[in-house]
């Protein structure tokens, strides 16, 4: 169906903002963008980024509106995990099955690329432009210098709030009844450090790796950029004995690295100078319900579903609301209220359940890829699912590598989760893990988790 053309504000220039006005403009709207920041463009980027991981559910969302294979050329591909265990040798994990891998992308040079399409495709953006308050009934938004100046008044026909994890339209929503909302801070923090490239402009790591270094309460970790440097974020308890508030001198920054990272002692000195320059900021996961006001209002991206980064999901499912809007306003056309309920039943719970497997990832990532028994765990699965790919596919695989909700993906996880606890209880598993009989067993746990 098509649609009437509506005069639309977008709150919010980052990726989820600037892709939603490009599907918003090739509908035949008129768009704004207002952001509170100064355009990135014209700025160098601050040191609060980690890294992006494309995966199958972005790269659907940018194919959709003809921009993969220009986004591809600033992307690398990373088809396994280089892990860095204490007084190991490096081994390596890949992450699905051959040809598959997740792309490293710069936040910065992405956003910015996609202000430039955005402004191509004939979006007005305002930046350095705050927005105060929100009219929700009449899709009002007001705007000023401060909140005590004069504001000037915008009427739109719908509105649009990109505006992230703190978002000033959700904010505005929450006031109203019988809006639920959370937020849960976890009690890790993290910074941004670089691993310059060698001289000659080649990486000082392997490329196509995604690299982690599991410590336990805390980790490292490294994804490639175009220019042969590597974005690194420190994941550290704020408070604690090896913690933020433990690292206050250069001296103890240089003996952390040391003692914790010896394989990148080369970039001490780098480490060091960003550990102190870049800000160490938290991580937070947010919930809400509902996500849209009458046919007027609607949250998208982290405004509505605020993620900690572990899965390397929150840009990819910000990336799937838009899709799926699309899907509704090409099958509900002018009818928004339906529009915005239907959106709002359909993403709330797969936004839900990737909360909880980014969750479950941080513990995973930091603690567990270090266990000999997660990692057996691991291998009996990857051996199984090999000789079984269609009764057997990993969550990691329908996570990244698929485009099945997400909630779908955790409750079989969960499913399969339950079937290893009794397979990893056999005796003498650590020598028959690749037996028959391991291999039967499992057959007979799935049979009887059909049967009920």
């Amino acid at each position: 169906m098509t649609q009437t053309p509506k005069n639309i504000a977008i709150i919010g220039s980052g990726l989820v903002g600037s892709l939603l006005a490009i599907y918003l403009r090739k509908k035949g709207h008129q768009v704004t963008v207002f952001d509170r920041r100064p355009d990135i463009r014209t700025i160098e980027f601050s040191g609060r980024s980690i890294n992006l991981a494309m995966s199958n559910r972005g790269w659907r969302s940018l194919r959709k509106v003809g921009l993969e294979e220009s986004i591809k050329e600033i992307a690398i591909p990373m088809d396994k995990r280089a892990m860095h265990v204490q007084d190991k040798p490096v081994y390596y994990q890949p992450y699905g099955k051959e040809g598959e891998a997740i792309w490293s992308i710069s936040r910065g040079i992405l956003n910015r690329k996609m202000i430039d399409l955005a402004e191509e495709a004939g979006t007005q953006f305002r930046f350095d432009e705050k927005v105060w308050d929100v009219d929700l009934p009449e899709a009002k938004i007001y705007t000023g210098e401060t909140v005590k100046s004069a504001w000037k008044e915008y009427q739109f026909d719908l509105i649009f709030g990109c505006d992230g994890a703190f978002s000033r339209v959700r904010h505005k929503m929450q006031r109203r009844s019988r809006f639920d909302y959370s937020q849960n801070f976890i009690d890790v923090g993290y910074k941004e450090l670089t691993i310059p490239p060698n001289a000659d402009g080649t990486h000082k790591l392997g490329k196509n790796s995604f690299h982690i270094w599991p410590r336990g309460q805390f980790m490292l970790i490294a994804l490639p950029n175009m220019d042969g440097s590597f974005t690194c974020t420190l994941f550290l308890p704020f408070e604690g004995e090896v913690s933020f508030e433990n690292i206050t001198t250069e001296q103890e920054a240089k003996t952390f690295f040391k003692t914790y990272f010896p394989n990148v002692r080369k970039e001490i000195e780098n480490l060091t100078q960003d550990f102190f320059k870049n800000p160490t900021s938290a991580m937070v996961t947010m919930k809400c319900y509902p996500w849209t006001y009458w046919n007027k209002v609607a949250l998208v991206g982290d405004s509505a579903h605020a993620i900690v980064p572990f899965y390397g999901q929150g840009m990819n499912a910000g990336f799937e609301d838009i899709y799926q809007l699309d899907e509704l306003m090409d099958q509900y056309g002018d009818d928004w209220d339906r529009i915005f309920e239907e959106y709002q039943k359909l993403r709330k719970p797969n936004a839900d359940a990737i909360a909880e497997l980014s969750y479950r990832n941080f513990i995973e990532m930091s603690s567990k890829t270090a266990d000999p028994k997660f990692l057996l765990q691991k291998k009996i699965e990857k051996h199984f699912a090999a000789k079984y790919p269609d009764k057997w596919i990993p969550v990691y695989s329908r996570v990244t590598f698929s485009e099945r909700p997400y909630a779908e993906a955790l409750a079989i996880g969960d499913e399969q989760e339950m079937i290893m606890k009794e397979v990893m209880q056999l005796p003498e598993i650590e020598s028959k893990w690749d037996s028959k009989e391991v291999e039967n067993k499992i057959l007979e746990l799935l049979e009887n988790k059909k049967a009920t």
